[in-house]
């Protein structure tokens, strides 16, 4: 007698199989997520400083174009849109809008400034002035710490 031997194909995984899985991309996520993070903070410093580089610019070519900086109370509005119907104003001198700080916040403009003839800054992450690491300020100006 030849009996045929019946081939068993397996489909499914076992609740094992399965746990070792979800062991192994938990713990792979734990390693990788502090990485991650660390990255999305100094992306974040980074773009607020770009931002302040950026938004330097478009107050040199208001000023250029009007002969004089806004005023702390013009704010960084009337890079967008001529508020305040300035005669040479040539703008918008950034688009679409003014942009937040990378926490969602307002740039801080005083004109004129205290380190020079404007002063723009981001109070970093927690929104408060003053701070270190993530929520240290991002200044146009260098702080007495970097030198």
């Amino acid at each position: 007698m030849n009996f045929k031997r019946k081939q068993i194909r397996r489909s499914n995984f076992t609740l094992t199989e399965l746990m070792v899985v979800i062991v192994i991309l938990v713990m792979l996520t734990s390693f990788a997520a502090p990485m991650v993070f660390k990255h999305i903070k100094s992306a974040r410093i980074t773009t607020a400083k770009t931002q302040i580089k950026l938004l330097e610019q478009a107050l040199t070519d208001y000023k250029l174009d009007t002969g004089k900086f806004p005023e702390t109370d013009d704010g960084l509005q009337v890079l967008v849109e001529n508020t305040n119907d300035v005669e040479k104003w040539d703008g918008p001198y950034i688009k679409p809008a003014v942009p937040k700080d990378p926490w969602g916040n307002d740039y801080v403009y005083v004109c004129p400034g205290e380190h020079g003839e404007f002063d723009l800054s981001s109070y970093g992450a927690d929104g408060v002035e003053g701070g270190e690491g993530e929520n240290a300020d991002i200044t146009n100006w260098v702080s007495k710490d970097e030198e």
